[in-house]
């Protein structure tokens, strides 16, 4: 089957998370079709915001659906290793034509919760987390010294022509 007909078929039952824990050996984890509402599956990424895990699925005539797949409020064991998603729809979105395909999202080098504490690093082999220092450097103006990084919609300067 080539890659175009792939893409297109649709998947009525919702999403399958997979565990790959042992690559050679995937298993169906569980499915989620949030309560028969997720049936036209299109495409799913994944992303995460603070200290959740984020499912944007294209399902189809139904538009763009947003699953949280895990949770701090909802699941004490979000912290641990690998923590099994428990998804819920969360949101929405209709969209003018059937929702397809989802982009990707911006890759973010390291993930930390809402307290400022690493949780993850993405995309590169032998990183490591921030230290304490090399955070304030990032979050700091004057090398780590100065004001916080903050960002307004009221620039200080006139926009240049």
């Amino acid at each position: 089957m080539s890659p175009d007909l792939r893409i297109r078929r649709k998947w009525k039952k919702g999403i399958a998370i997979i565990d790959v824990e042992q690559p050679e050996k995937p298993r169906l984890d569980q499915m989620y079709d949030a309560g028969g509402q997720l049936n036209d599956a299109r495409q799913v990424k994944v992303a995460m915001t603070n200290a959740s895990l984020f499912g944007y699925v294209a399902d189809g005539k139904n538009g763009l659906r947003i699953l949280q797949l895990t949770s701090p409020e909802t699941m004490p064991e979000y912290a641990g290793f690998s923590p099994r998603p428990k998804p819920v729809l969360i949101a929405t979105f209709k969209t003018k034509g059937e929702a397809l395909a989802i982009s990707k999202p911006l890759d973010r080098d390291r993930a930390v919760d809402e307290s400022g504490n690493q949780i993850s690093v993405f995309g590169r082999r032998g990183a490591r987390p921030f230290n304490f220092d090399e955070m304030m450097r990032l979050l700091r103006t004057n090398n780590g010294k100065g004001d916080w990084f903050t960002v307004t919609d009221a620039p200080a300067n006139a926009p240049k022509n």
